[in-house]
């Protein structure tokens, strides 16, 4: 109510400041006040009558079917009875005369009968519209969706060279800046010194201030720059420095980029990804891993964790081929770690949704993403030394999760799995456990109880010893 009486005050002000200025005067600006209410309040009527008069139309259909089920059911009165109540009803919405047609139809779970049927049917149609109007397009559908990338393997040959990751991301970004003239990247350090781990050193340079910059330690507006951009026909990269400070600029994520492609039914987008770095170090603050916090919260939003900087390149290659929305989390720990850098660095992509499979294995399933791989892939050296072979399943992506299945599918080979991560427990791993156990009905290939091995329940503690302490690694248990 205060923000409501504040918003008239500024409108009497104007409205007075219009009139010393002799722009019009207070006649005329009433009568101006006066229109606009009334074709507010006519706009608001015809909204209403738009939705409830198909409504109306419904209401009539389902009274109509009543009649014909009292007419030949044992449960006359019961249905009369249900009849009543939605003819009485004050301003009933469609949901009001589903749930009137789900009474009567446990009422009549005994008979089967055509006016039943009918029924039944009517119900069946009012869910797909349902589903039609609030389920779909949370994430792009068809051209343009990251989901239809082509998948394109890395390519490899004696003449690869071994770089450190920074430096493969680095001449990811040179070349992807040269190819693509819409490409933005800024946040804290990415433009002078090339971000705090060198992936951008050197591109300011090249590429002008406009297009690479700093901006001040202010995660929310660096959040809503990237959407503005993003919505006009950009592709900004929007980096926060380190994935713990990503809760600095959740608001405009979860309130508005997530929600962007579902409220406006797909007609509008902001294929923006947000670029940050965790994982694995040491201490309170830039080694946080809150997976749960962003699986929870940004739906809408791709959530990318790859386990080394050349996964990273092609998952960046694959959303920039899509018109949609991610968050990116590189290993804060693995910019100085060698890898081989592929040959078709601008074109390969790597699919979404579509775990990998590392180590092929009989006993036991073992899943992670990200950092933890690496110690994932120590324990599995450890474990083959007593005998136990196990299967090693890197996640790739957590939104989305194994669209097809594969973990599933050597759960049902292996009838053991753990799921390992550094985030507290109940995050990521509590997810990917009901992803695979409920919707892979995974629970039904169970020899043991299903495993999850992750950090604490608390942020990582100083210094080397709290790390080991804190996080799984390869001789946890």
């Amino acid at each position: 109510r205060l923000a409501w009486e504040q918003e008239w005050d500024c409108i009497d002000l104007v409205e007075k400041w219009i009139g010393t200025k002799g722009i019009c005067t207070i006649e005329e600006t009433t009568a101006i006040r006066k229109e606009a209410k009334k074709a507010v309040k006519d706009a608001k009527t015809r909204a209403w009558k738009a939705y409830i008069n198909p409504v109306k139309a419904e209401i009539k259909k389902v009274n109509d079917i009543y009649d014909r089920i009292i007419a030949v059911t044992q449960f006359s009165v019961e249905i009369s009875d249900i009849k009543n109540k939605l003819k009485n009803a004050y301003n009933p919405l469609l949901a009001d005369v589903i749930e009137s047609v789900k009474s009567a139809l446990r009422i009549l779970k005994s008979e089967r009968t055509n006016p039943q049927i009918e029924l039944e049917n009517w119900l069946k149609s009012k869910n797909q519209l349902g589903h039609q109007r609030y389920h779909t397009h949370l994430y792009l559908e068809g051209q343009y969706s990251a989901l239809d990338v082509p998948e394109v393997s890395a390519i490899y040959s004696d003449d690869s060279p071994l770089k450190n990751g920074y430096e493969i991301l680095n001449t990811f970004f040179d070349k992807s800046f040269e190819q693509n003239p819409y490409l933005v990247a800024f946040g804290e350090d990415v433009g002078q010194i090339g971000d705090v781990n060198q992936g951008f050193a050197g591109l300011q340079n090249k590429f002008g201030e406009e297009r690479i910059f700093d901006t001040g330690i202010r995660e929310w507006t660096i959040m809503g720059q990237g959407i503005g951009l993003a919505m006009r026909g950009f592709r900004p990269i929007a980096e926060i420095q380190y994935l713990d400070y990503l809760m600095y600029g959740l608001t405009p994520l979860t309130d508005d980029l997530a929600t962007l492609q579902y409220r406006s039914k797909g007609q509008q987008i902001a294929p923006m990804i947000i670029r940050t770095r965790g994982h694995r170090l040491e201490g309170i603050w830039h080694t946080g891993s809150p997976m749960g916090v962003l699986l929870h919260s940004l739906r809408g939003v791709y959530i990318l964790t790859p386990r080394n900087m050349v996964q990273a390149a092609g998952m960046y290659n694959t959303m920039l081929q899509s018109k949609e929305p991610a968050v990116l989390v590189e290993c804060l720990n693995g910019y100085r770690l060698k890898e081989k850098m592929p040959d078709n660095l601008l074109d390969f992509t790597v699919p979404l949704g579509v775990p990998e499979i590392l180590n092929v294995g009989t006993d036991v399933t073992l899943v992670s993403y990200g950092s933890t791989i690496r110690e994932a892939e120590k324990a599995v050296k450890l474990l083959a030394k007593d005998g136990i072979s196990v299967e090693l399943i890197d996640a790739q992506t957590l939104l989305p999760f194994d669209r097809y299945g594969i973990i599933g599918a050597s759960l049902k080979k292996t009838n053991r799995i753990v799921f390992m991560d550094e985030d507290v427990p109940g995050g990521a791993t509590a997810y990917m456990m009901q992803e695979v156990l409920e919707k892979q009905k995974g629970y039904f290939h169970l020899d043991s109880e299903p495993r999850t091995l992750t950090a604490s329940a608390h942020r990582g503690p100083y210094g080397s010893d709290g790390d080991y302490f804190s996080k799984p690694n390869a001789d946890s248990a």
